[in-house]
């Protein structure tokens, strides 16, 4: 399944032309771009789809969003176990 997810900008940049965010989604950085809302800034939320931000939020709706995701484990399903991606990176290093 494909979600979008609320998350707040904790970064931005500017990559070979692009806007760029670092992302946190409730504990789970990604990089988004930024292309469809050049005015965001860093501590503001957004819905982002697929590695772009789509639309502004507030922070009481992207709080509550999260705690329903993560209640019906669609965090989860859509970023995977961070313990067990970790764990699957230090196995191919031994």
């Amino acid at each position: 399944m494909c979600l979008a997810v609320p998350g707040r900008v904790v970064e931005i940049e500017e990559r070979d032309g692009t806007r760029m965010a670092v992302v946190d989604f409730g504990g789970v950085v990604k990089d988004v771009c930024l292309e469809y809302l050049p005015d965001l800034k860093v501590g503001e939320y957004a819905v982002v789809h697929v590695g772009f931000a789509l639309q502004r939020l507030d922070e009481e709706s992207a709080r509550r969003t999260l705690e329903l995701f993560a209640e019906l484990g669609l965090l989860q399903e859509e970023f995977g176990d961070p313990w067990e991606a970790a764990a699957a990176v230090g196995e191919d290093l031994l």
